[in-house]
């Protein structure tokens, strides 16, 4: 089994822009108020999860390792 990432929008900082949904549509999904979330907030490491995350205008999705917690995105400076 691969690495497995957790995913988080912060609803609070998101716009709405739909990048994210645009850009991996079985990952992520705007609610009728136009808030994104994830489709699992749990799931295996992939690049258009990582896509999604890096289009986001207001960084407000994050990605860490399910298992260890440690920052994928946005990276720890």
């Amino acid at each position: 089994m691969g690495e497995r990432w957790r995913v988080a929008v912060d609803r609070g900082v998101c716009i709405g822009s739909g990048l994210c949904a645009g850009t991996a549509p079985e990952r992520f999904r705007l609610d009728a108020a136009r808030q994104s979330h994830p489709v699992e907030p749990e799931t295996e490491a992939a690049d258009d999860v990582l896509a999604a995350a890096e289009s986001c205008p207001v960084e407000a999705i994050a990605i860490t390792g399910a298992g260890s917690g440690e920052a994928v995105f946005p990276p720890e400076e």
